[in-house]
Parts: C-alpha cells; structure tokens; sequence
C-alpha cells in the first residue's frame, strides 16, 4: 500500500467517525432541548407524564433525537434521501422492542435503555450502507446536485 492510499484511507475513517459522533452529539442536543419541551407542553395540555405511557414516551423521544439530527444533517447539506435513512433506523430501534414491551417480557425502563442502545449500531449501519457518502466528501454537495427537498 502506497503511503497516499493510507493517507485516504485514514481521512475517511476519520470523516465517517467524525459524522457518526457528529450526529449524535445533534441527538442528544435534540433530546435535552426538546424533551423538557415536550414532558412540559403534555403535563400543561392534559396533566400527561410520558413516564406513564412508555411506547408513547420512546416515540417522543426517538423523536425529539430525529429532530436533532435533521437539523444538523440539514445543515450538513445531506440530501432528503440520507436524512429519512437515518431517521427510519432511529425509530426502528425503538419499535422492535414493543413487542417484547407488550408480551410484559421488557419494562419501560427496558424499552427506553435498549432502544437508545440500539440506535447506535442501527445508524452504523446505515452509515456503513452508505459508507461512499458519509466517509467521502460527497456529503458536502454543491447546489447542483443537492437532492430536492420536501418542500421543494
């Protein structure tokens, strides 16, 4: 191996690691920005404690991560197409774990540990499906070839 192609290499481990911590540093903002936003804005609506309802509580709270993250791969300038990728993977860690939640074999607690857990490895590999696009530059795309966004 040639020293240029260790040296590529190594750059886009460093871009694929750096976007992974990236957006999770963006989840974890999202989920302490918007989690007391949300628990506050149910309790004033209907006297709601997300704590009571753990389905709806992993929801909302795989939500308030996506929201996060969104923003951040937005500003990132990933198209629509990466950014749904994404979010669908955060999800589906929680919702596989209602199942085993509702046949009373997991806690809410369960759900809510697992789930985070979870996420991590899912949006791996989501990463690692895409590798060419989170380890490369291509991430970084100019006006031309952005994909559409929702709202256009």
């Amino acid at each position: 191996m040639t020293s240029s192609h260790v040296t590529s290499r190594q750059t886009a481990v460093r871009r694929f690691t750096r976007h992974f911590l990236e957006m999770v540093a963006a989840m974890v903002v999202g989920m302490v920005v918007l989690g007391p936003v949300t628990g506050g804005l149910l309790r004033w609506i209907g006297g709601v404690n997300l704590s009571d309802y753990p389905v709806a509580a992993a929801l909302v709270m795989a939500t308030n991560m996506t929201v996060g993250m969104w923003v951040w791969m937005r500003h990132r300038r990933h198209g629509t197409a990466r950014i749904l990728e994404m979010s669908a993977a955060m999800y589906a860690s929680f919702a596989v774990l209602f199942l085993p939640y509702w046949w009373d074999e997991l806690s809410g607690r369960g759900v809510m540990m697992a789930g985070h857990l979870l996420m991590l490895p899912a949006m791996a590999g989501v990463m690692l499906l895409r590798k060419e696009h989170y380890a490369g530059e291509q991430h970084v795309q100019t006006e031309k070839s952005r994909e559409p966004t929702v709202a256009e």
